[in-house]
C-alpha cells in the first residue's frame, strides 16, 4: 500500500480508539472558568502527544486554563504543519457531563463540547497518529492547543503563542466545528466589543427631577446612534446587546452601562470602528451627563480570505472531492476563532476542518459520527499533497 492508504488503514483499524478518546475529552468539564477542568484536558492530551514522541510546553495562566504547544520532529526538511485548538467549552456547569454525558444515538454523538470542539481535537491528533506510522517524514507537525478560546482569550496571552507556532509553517488546520454540509471556514468576522459608562445626576423624581441629570435618558441618545452604525454591505455589524441603569421608579438614574459588540469582515475597519464609538462617546445630549468607554477589547481579529487561504481551502475541498467526501468549500461566518492569529503570521489556513454536526454553544449540540473518520482521511490526504498549492 501506498502511504496514503496506510494512513487511511490506519484509521480504520482505530475506529473505537478514535471515540475513545473523543469520548473521554467530552466527559471531562471543561468551561471556560473551570480553569482545573480545562488543564485536566490538557493533562490528557499532553499524555496523548508525549506518548507519540511530541515536546510539549506549557504556558500556565492565573485565571485561564493552559495553552500548550507540541512539535514532532521525523527529520523533515520542509515547513511544518501546524494542528490548532482549544480545549475549553461555553458550558460552565461544573457537573455538565453528569447531566449530559457523552453519547452516541443514531450515528450522532451528543455531549458538551463533543463538535465545539473535541471532535476536532481527536481529529488532529489521530490524522497525526496515521501519518506517523504510515512513516510520513516530509514536514514536521506542531500543534498548538489553547485553554480560553470561547472567552476571547480575556485572561491569557494565547493570540501571541499561537502565532509564535505557526510562523514558519507551510499550513495551519484550525480544528474547529465542521457544518452538516461539509464546507469549511475561509473567513470569519472580527469582534470588537466595548463597555461605554455614563454618568448624570441622581435626584428625587417628585420633590426635585430638575436637579437630575438622567444618564438613561443620554444612554438612550448613545443606543440610537451606536446602533445605525451598522453597515451590513460594507460586512460590519453593531449590536447594542446590554444597558443597565438606575436602581428605582422615584430617582433620576446617575448612572448607565452600555455593552456593545461590534463584528467587520474587514481587519481594516476595526480602527474606524473604535473612532466612530469613540466619538459617539465623547459627544453629549443631555447636560451635566458625560461618557467614558471603560472598556475596549479585540475578542477576535477578522479572518480575511487572502490568496494563501484560499489556495488552500481550494486543495482541500479538491482532495474532498477526489476521496470520495466532498465538495468541502469553504464559506464565511460570523462567529470569530483563532485562525486569524495564525494568517497573521503569513501562514495559509483555513478553519472548521473539525468533525461536522449543529447547535454547538447548546444543549442540543451533535456532531456527525461518521465524519470523524471521513475528515482524518481529508486532513491526512491534504497534508501529503500540500506542494500542490
Amino acid at each position: 500500500m501506498g502511504m496514503k492508504e496506510t494512513a487511511f488503514a490506519y484509521i480504520d483499524a482505530h475506529r473505537d480508539d478514535i471515540l475513545a478518546l473523543w469520548r473521554d475529552l467530552v466527559n471531562i468539564d471543561s468551561g471556560s472558568s473551570n480553569v482545573a477542568g480545562v488543564n485536566r484536558v490538557a493533562d490528557r492530551l499532553e499524555a496523548e502527544l508525549m506518548a507519540d514522541g511530541c515536546t510539549v510546553k506549557r504556558y500556565p495562566f492565573e485565571q485561564a486554563g493552559d495553552t500548550f504547544t507540541a512539535q514532532y520532529d521525523n527529520g523533515g526538511k520542509a515547513a511544518p504543519v501546524l494542528i490548532m485548538g482549544h480545549m475549553d467549552t461555553v458550558f460552565n456547569n461544573p457537573e455538565e457531563t453528569k447531566q449530559r454525558p457523552f453519547t452516541i444515538t443514531e450515528g450522532k454523538a451528543y455531549g458538551p463540547g463533543c463538535l465545539d470542539m473535541k471532535g476536532g481535537v481527536t481529529i488532529g491528533i489521530f490524522a497525526f497518529r496515521a501519518l506517523k506510522a504510515a512513516g510520513y517524514d516530509v514536514r514536521p507537525f506542531k500543534f498548538s492547543f489553547a485553554g480560553d478560546e470561547e472567552v476571547g482569550h480575556l485572561y491569557s496571552n494565547a493570540p501571541e503563542l499561537i502565532g509564535e507556532a505557526a510562523k514558519g509553517c507551510a499550513a495551519t488546520f484550525n480544528m474547529e466545528t465542521g457544518y452538516p454540509d461539509g464546507k469549511i471556514v475561509t473567513g470569519r468576522k472580527g469582534c470588537l466589543i466595548f463597555d461605554i459608562v455614563v454618568h448624570g445626576v441622581a435626584a428625587h423624581a417628585g420633590n426635585d427631577p430638575e436637579r437630575g441629570r438622567s444618564a438613561v435618558l443620554e444612554a438612550s441618545h448613545k443606543v440610537i446612534t451606536l446602533q445605525a452604525l451598522n453597515d451590513y454591505p460594507r460586512g460590519l455589524s453593531v449590536n447594542v446587546g446590554a444597558v443597565t441603569g438606575g436602581a428605582v421608579y422615584n430617582a433620576v438614574p446617575d448612572h448607565c452601562l452600555i455593552k456593545v459588540d461590534t463584528r467587520f469582515l474587514d481587519p481594516a475597519i476595526a480602527p474606524e470602528v473604535k473612532a466612530k464609538v469613540e466619538a459617539i462617546v465623547a459627544e453629549t445630549h443631555v447636560d451635566g451627563t458625560s461618557a467614558e468607554i471603560t472598556r475596549c477589547q479585540m475578542v477576535f481579529q477578522a479572518f480575511k480570505a487572502d490568496e494563501k487561504v484560499q489556495k488552500l481551502a481550494a486543495l482541500y475541498d479538491r482532495v474532498a472531492q477526489d476521496e470520495g467526501f466532498g465538495p468541502m468549500t469553504g464559506k464565511t461566518v460570523g462567529g470569530g476563532s483563532d485562525a486569524p492569529y495564525s494568517l497573521l503570521q503569513g501562514t495559509p489556513t483555513i478553519c472548521a476542518t473539525g468533525v461536522r454536526g449543529a447547535f454547538n454553544h447548546s444543549p442540543q449540540e451533535y456532531a456527525i459520527v461518521e465524519s470523524m473518520f471521513e475528515k482524518a482521511k481529508v486532513l491526512i490526504a491534504t497534508i501529503l499533497r500540500l506542494e500542490e498549492m
